[in-house]
């Protein structure tokens, strides 16, 4: 394809709007998941940390009683 102009780059023969939407909501969705993904592992590693110190305490607890 052959521009002659910016303008008419993001027109793009009447669809831009459509072709720069989908690109926008795309990227939308892949920040989303992005940033979804970062707190579940978060809390993941939130929720191990405390498993971990809870096994800790009773194995303390066990060997003096």
């Amino acid at each position: 394809m052959n521009w002659n102009s910016v303008s008419e780059f993001l027109d793009m023969g009447g669809y831009g709007f459509y072709v720069w939407g989908s690109y926008l909501v795309t990227l939308i969705c892949i920040a989303g998941e992005i940033v979804l993904v970062s707190n579940r592992r978060r809390t993941l590693l939130r929720h191990l940390s405390l498993i971990h110190q809870s096994t800790k305490q009773e194995k303390g607890n066990e060997t003096t009683s």
